[in-house]
């Protein structure tokens, strides 16, 4: 027999391009909304810029993983570890 399982996702968006600057090079990076919003929100608690925080986590990455990819689970690791200053919601657009 089957289970039904019921869950409640959340509104589902097309990921966004957005423009970064590392080491004085333009990227594009594709993330969802709540991916720019939480690492708008982390960059803000840590009194950084967001993009000072994406060239952070872009130095730190192993060269196989792809930035976008870094950014998520940075995200991912930091609320797991408590450090999304306990809400998700709006954030200051500090790019």
């Amino acid at each position: 027999m089957v289970t039904s399982v019921t869950i409640d996702l959340p509104p589902m968006q097309v990921p966004a391009k957005r423009s970064v600057t590392i080491d004085g090079h333009r990227t594009s990076v594709s993330l969802e909304d709540a991916f720019w919003r939480a690492l708008g929100q982390i960059a803000c608690a840590r009194g950084d810029k967001r993009a000072a925080l994406i060239a952070a986590i872009d130095h730190a990455r192993p060269p196989e993983v792809g930035l976008a990819t870094a950014l998520r689970l940075f995200v991912l690791h930091e609320i797991r570890a408590g450090k999304d200053t306990g809400q998700l919601g709006p954030a200051p657009d500090k790019a």
